[in-house]
């Protein structure tokens, strides 16, 4: 039993980081018009790889990443169905194991619930947004992703001071060396904010 549990393991892991490196094509290789075609083919990798291991709770967070992804990308009311799709998947792989990926499914939904439209379109909370957004901060302090989700989220409530606090250590998160394109792309969009941060500023 122990073996094929680690086996099972080993190729979860390996589904995951398919996920992972063609979800980082499509949003920082790929033109915007282009990325929904793209993401709606990754769901349909994401919805398989979850068939195939429903226990592995880092498959459900890339699962829910990838939708909301194609949700930002889509745009517009037609995107609402993909982003409660999203909210389904984290909240089941923080059903399972929320720690994982350092809080990524906390983190990921906290961002979920401050970019949607609050009701009666949507489900957005601006408190619910923060408590899952510090909770993944209880998992992920030196992530670069925690950090970076929550500076966003006090830019919105313009907070720049805090905020360019957090995009600091999102800053200074150590870098993963197996997702490359990831790390350089999400460097690219901390360095963004806060230029935008600065203008607001000043």
């Amino acid at each position: 039993m122990f073996f094929s549990l680690t086996a099972m393991a080993d190729s979860a892991d390996e589904r995951v980081a398919e996920l992972q490196t063609a979800w980082a094509k499509i949003k920082y290789r790929t033109p915007e018009k282009q990325q929904a075609a793209q993401f709606s083919e990754l769901i349909g990798q994401a919805q398989a790889a979850t068939a195939a291991y429903p226990q592995s709770a880092p498959v459900w967070v890339w699962s829910g990443i990838i939708r909301a992804s194609y949700a930002g990308a889509k745009g517009g009311l037609g995107a609402l169905s993909a982003v409660k799709a999203a909210k389904s998947d984290l909240e089941q792989a923080i059903a399972i194991d929320g720690s994982v990926l350092d809080g990524a499914a906390y983190t990921s939904l906290g961002s979920l619930y401050y970019q949607v439209p609050s009701w009666p379109i949507g489900f957005g909370n601006d408190k619910k947004a923060e408590s899952f957004l510090r909770k993944g901060l209880e998992f992920g302090a030196k992530d670069v992703d925690a950090n970076y989700f929550y500076a966003d989220y006090l830019f919105q409530k313009k907070n720049y001071a805090q905020a360019l606090e957090y995009l600091h250590r999102a800053e200074q998160a150590p870098t993963d060396p197996q997702r490359p394109v990831a790390s350089e792309g999400r460097l690219g969009e901390i360095k963004s904010l806060q230029a935008k941060i600065q203008q607001e500023m000043h």
